[in-house]
């Protein structure tokens, strides 16, 4: 069962094209997004919306309002014959301090339906998830840990979660006085599993297949980054041999090198997500998402309340802030690029909309095309 990627973590897909467009298949399969948000903060659940080709606007078409609370995010997984199609699913987390994760149905794809009532995952909080060799797995922030959840051959959720819990904490004691996993993401060998914790100030490496018979992911190392920086998300290059992590707390983004023989990831650089002239007391980067062609990284600034435009080197091992652009709303708490890579979306969590933007494939400047409103919206997928 594959996913497509989503939000915060989407790296492209293997298959775009050097300059960053997809082919004509790929574009007409992604017509529709998958919107999720914080029931308890008036969000109307998951909301799809139609995709125009024209201009990448985006129009309601339903929503699930009373199917799962706080669907705060969403990772899809492909029907038998590719995104586009019916028969897939799709699945949300439900971010409540008793955390669970739901599973719908999208035989027909304007109107998932829930099967089942949320399982628990047996962690509280859960704030993303990605579908890895037979599971489903959720980042916990509020417990700190990770869960693993089978998926049945039907699409549906075994009851049986596998958690493994996170130790250690941070120096900014309001934040970071125990761990907060806040996502998981497969590495693109599929045989790793990063989660990324913003309380220990580190990425948490798992086997997806060392020794283990049924996909549970196995604790493989633990990798500390730079202390205070809060770790949120995690995207690869497209060519794999690089990671990119954008830091909550201290406004800017890590360069890793990923070693997938041997499941190491090293610090190299970093780069700010604002600029230093920037006069607003905190800010705290979010969603992250990196161009097909491996030229462009953007970042969501909550606080700024921009999108961050970062080129990167020929390598990808550095990166340079060009410029920041308004992000539409206010407190963009996701980044969505479209697989196309003609569209950037921001999930703007406090203003209740989602602003799109058609993209300059030759500076990589974001430009504002417009917004659909979607109350405490937090992440959007595409299928």
């Amino acid at each position: 069962m594959s996913g497509y990627a989503s939000g915060g973590a989407n790296s492209g897909s293997e298959n775009g094209r050097r300059d960053g467009r997809y082919g004509d298949a790929a574009e007409q399969r992604a017509d529709r997004a998958y919107i999720g948000s914080f029931t308890s903060a008036g969000g109307r659940g998951i909301t799809t919306a139609a995709i125009d080709w024209s201009d990448g606007a985006l129009t309601e078409l339903h929503h699930t309002e009373s199917a799962v609370p706080d669907p705060s995010y969403l990772v899809l997984a492909e029907g038998p014959r590719g995104a586009g199609a019916p028969g897939g699913h799709l699945y949300a987390v439900s971010e409540r301090d008793t955390g669970g994760a739901a599973a719908l149905s999208l035989d027909d794809r304007d109107r998932p339906a829930l099967l089942g009532e949320p399982t628990p995952v047996r962690g509280g909080g859960p704030t993303h998830l990605t579908l890895a060799r037979g599971h489903l797995v959720t980042a916990n922030y509020g417990s700190g840990s990770i869960s693993a959840l089978p998926v049945r051959a039907d699409g549906t959720l075994g009851s049986r979660a596998s958690v493994h819990v996170h130790t250690g904490s941070g120096p900014e004691t309001a934040r970071q006085e125990g761990p907060h996993a806040h996502a998981v993401v497969p590495d693109p060998s599929g045989r790793w599993l990063l989660a990324v914790d913003l309380g220990t100030d580190s990425v948490w490496i798992y086997d997806l297949r060392g020794g283990c018979e049924d996909g549970e992911p196995l604790p493989h190392s633990e990798v500390r980054l730079r202390p205070g920086t809060g770790p949120r998300h995690l995207a690869f290059h497209p060519r794999g041999g690089l990671a990119y992590v954008v830091n909550e707390l201290e406004s800017s983004v890590t360069v890793c090198r990923w070693d997938q023989e041997t499941g190491t990831l090293e610090r190299l650089t970093e780069a700010p997500t604002i600029p230093g002239n920037a006069t607003q007391e905190r800010n705290y980067p979010s969603g992250l998402a990196v161009s097909a062609d491996g030229r462009f990284l953007w970042a969501a600034n909550r606080g700024h309340d921009s999108i961050a435009v970062l080129a990167l080197s020929a390598a990808g091992d550095s990166m340079e802030l060009t410029g920041t652009v308004p992000c539409g709303g206010h407190w963009p708490r996701d980044l969505a690029l479209h697989p196309s890579g003609r569209w950037l979306y921001a999930a703007n969590e406090r203003s209740g909309d989602v602003t799109w933007f058609g993209i300059d494939q030759a500076s990589g400047t974001p430009h504002r095309a417009g917004s659909l409103g979607a109350p405490a919206a937090s992440c959007v997928v595409f299928g």
